[in-house]
C-alpha cells in the first residue's frame, strides 16, 4: 500500500511545543534541500513516487520546462504554462509563456525580456496576465493575448528586492488583483540583501509603507557590503536606505504603489489601489467559491540585520483596508516575544510606535520555511474537497533562510478555511518528506503553483524543477520542471 502521510492540524502553539519538546533530544541541522552540488543533475519523473488520496490519480503532463511558475486556461480549456525568467540565485533566462499541446509538446507564445521573475499568471476574457517580478527594472502586470500581443497594465511597482510583484486574479468586481512583495526579510536593510544580489545594484532600494507610520527609532549595526573596507559597519533603520538611521517619532510617509500589500487596477489599466497592507510576501491569490479573496503569505526567515525564528507561512482572509502586522506581527502575533527569539539573539522588538490595527486572525498556519504559495479552491463536487484551498509548498531554502530539523514543504496540502484544518494530498512516497532529489525518489521537487482546470474536475500542479542550497546559495536547475496533474478515479 502506498504511504501516505495522516490529517494534521498545524498551529502556531503547537509549532513552539514541539520544539521545546524536541530540543533536547534532537539538534537544528543545516539542511540543504538536495545535493549540495553545482555539477548538472538530470532528472527522472515516476508517477509511482508519488503519493495522492485513494481514488485520486497523478499524471504528467508537461516535463523539461525552465523555472516554471504557474498555469492558467483559455476558453477551450488548452493549458499555458508560465515560465519565470530568474531564479534566486541570481540566475537568468527568457521568461515565457507557453501552450501546452499534445503529448507534452510546448509552443511559444510570448518571450519576455530580462525583467523576470515571472511569478503567476491568469486568463480573463480573451487575455492572459501576468505578473512581472521586476527584479531589474520594477514590477509590471502584463496582457499578453493568445497571439502574443503584450502590453502593459501597470508598471513601476517597487519589486527590485528580496520579493516581488506576484498575483495576479481577476476579481467578480471585474478589477485585476495582485500582491506585492517586501524588499527585505523584516523591515530593515542588510548584508542577507546583498547575498540576494539586490543591494549592490539599488543601494538606496527600501521597503515603503502604503500609509503613514512613525518609528520607534530602531537601528541595526552590520558589516557593509558596500565597500571593501575591512571591518567596516553600517548603522541602519527601518524603511529606509542601507546606511541610512532613524529617530524615534521619525514619520514615514505612506505611498502608492508600497511594498507588502495588495493591490488592485482595472483591467484596462490606471494607479494602483490599496485593498490590504503589512503583508510580507503576498504570494498567491485566489477568490473562494463564496467571492471572498484569500492569500497566501510568506513569513520571516531568520536572516539579516533583524532575524526572526519559528514564523510559520499563513493563508489569509484578505479584508479591505486591513493591516496584516508586518513588520511587528506574525500571523496576528506581536513579535516582541521570546517566541520569536533568534538563538544568541534578543528578540525583535517593535520597528513601528504604534499600530493601525491589530492584525486578524489568520484562517490557517502553515509550515515555518514551508515556502506556501500558488494555490486555489475546488469548486468541483466531482474532484471533492469543495470549498477548500489546495496550497503549493516550494520547500525551505534553508540554511539561508534559518535551520530545519529536515526538509520542510515540498508538496502540496490541502487547507479547510473555516476550521484551519490541514492535510497533505500530493506528497512523495518514502519514509521522510523532503523533494525526490533528496530522500531517492523520481517524484515531486518544488512545487510551486496549484491550479484547477475551469470544469474544476483536475488539479493542475507546477512544479519548479530542482534547485538544491548549496553551501554557496540556491543552484538552480534548467529543464528540471514538471506539471502534475491529479484528477479523481
Amino acid at each position: 500500500m502506498a504511504h501516505f502521510t495522516r490529517a494534521s492540524r498545524f498551529t502556531l502553539s503547537s509549532a513552539l511545543l514541539l520544539t521545546v519538546a524536541l530540543s533536547s533530544c534532537y539538534k537544528l541541522r543545516g539542511h540543504y534541500g538536495g545535493p549540495q552540488t553545482f555539477e548538472p543533475l538530470t532528472r527522472t519523473v515516476k508517477t509511482e513516487d508519488v503519493a495522492v488520496p485513494a481514488g485520486y490519480r497523478v499524471e504528467v503532463v508537461a516535463q523539461g520546462l525552465t523555472y516554471p511558475t504557474g498555469v492558467a486556461f483559455d476558453e477551450q480549456d488548452t493549458p499555458y504554462i508560465l515560465e519565470a525568467g530568474y531564479s534566486y540565485g541570481e540566475v537568468w533566462t527568457a521568461p515565457r509563456l507557453l501552450r501546452l499541446g499534445a503529448g507534452g509538446s510546448v509552443q511559444e507564445v510570448y518571450v519576455g525580456g530580462k525583467n523576470g521573475p515571472w511569478t503567476g499568471l491568469t486568463y480573463h476574457q480573451g487575455a492572459f496576465y501576468v505578473s512581472e517580478g521586476g527584479q531589474l527594472e520594477g514590477g509590471r502586470i502584463l496582457r499578453i493575448t493568445p497571439q502574443g500581443q503584450m502590453s502593459v497594465v501597470v508598471d513601476g511597482l517597487p519589486s527590485y528586492g528580496d520579493h516581488h510583484t506576484n498575483g495576479p486574479v481577476v476579481g467578480p468586481d471585474g478589477y485585476l488583483y495582485f500582491g506585492q512583495g517586501t524588499a527585505t526579510n523584516s523591515g530593515v536593510v542588510g548584508p542577507d540583501n546583498a547575498d540576494f544580489g539586490w543591494l549592490t545594484r539599488r543601494a538606496d532600494f527600501h521597503d515603503v509603507p502604503c500609509r503613514d507610520i512613525t518609528l520607534t527609532g530602531q537601528n541595526f549595526t552590520s558589516d557593509n557590503p558596500l565597500t571593501e573596507a575591512k571591518d567596516d559597519k553600517a548603522t541602519t533603520g527601518a524603511y529606509v536606505p542601507f546606511g541610512t538611521a532613524t529617530t524615534k517619532g521619525q514619520v514615514i510617509k505612506g505611498r502608492l504603489p508600497c511594498t507588502g500589500a495588495i493591490m488592485r487596477v482595472p483591467l484596462r489599466g490606471g494607479p494602483p489601489e490599496l485593498v490590504a497592507w503589512g503583508l510580507r510576501n503576498p504570494f498567491g491569490l485566489a477568490f473562494a467559491p463564496n467571492g471572498k479573496l484569500y492569500t497566501t503569505e510568506n513569513a520571516y526567515d531568520t536572516r539579516g540585520s533583524r532575524p526572526s525564528y519559528g514564523a510559520g507561512d499563513v493563508l489569509w482572509e484578505v479584508q479591505p483596508g486591513a493591516w496584516y502586522g508586518f513588520p511587528d506581527f506574525s500571523a496576528g502575533q506581536p513579535m516582541n516575544t521570546s517566541d520569536y527569539e533568534t538563538p544568541k539573539k534578543a528578540d525583535p522588538s517593535f520597528l513601528l510606535a504604534t499600530h493601525p490595527q491589530q492584525p486578524p486572525k489568520p484562517a490557517a498556519i502553515l509550515g515555518v520555511h514551508s515556502s506556501s504559495n500558488g494555490f486555489d479552491f475546488s469548486r468541483s463536487a466531482t474532484f471533492g474537497h469543495t470549498g477548500e484551498a489546495f496550497v503549493a509548498q516550494f520547500g525551505d531554502m534553508a540554511p539561508e533562510v534559518g535551520r530545519v530539523y529536515g526538509p520542510v514543504g515540498y508538496k502540496v496540502v490541502r487547507v479547510n478555511v473555516q476550521t484551519g484544518s490541514i492535510e497533505d494530498f500530493v506528497v512523495n512516497k518514502g519514509r521522510t518528506n523532503g523533494p525526490g532529489s533528496e530522500i531517492g525518489t523520481a517524484g515531486l521537487e518544488r512545487p510551486v503553483a496549484a491550479r484547477f482546470t475551469p470544469n474544476g474536475e483536475a488539479l493542475y500542479v507546477v512544479d519548479f524543477g530542482m534547485m538544491p542550497m548549496t553551501e554557496q546559495g540556491p543552484s538552480p536547475r534548467k529543464q528540471t520542471g514538471v506539471v502534475w496533474k491529479i484528477t479523481k478515479q
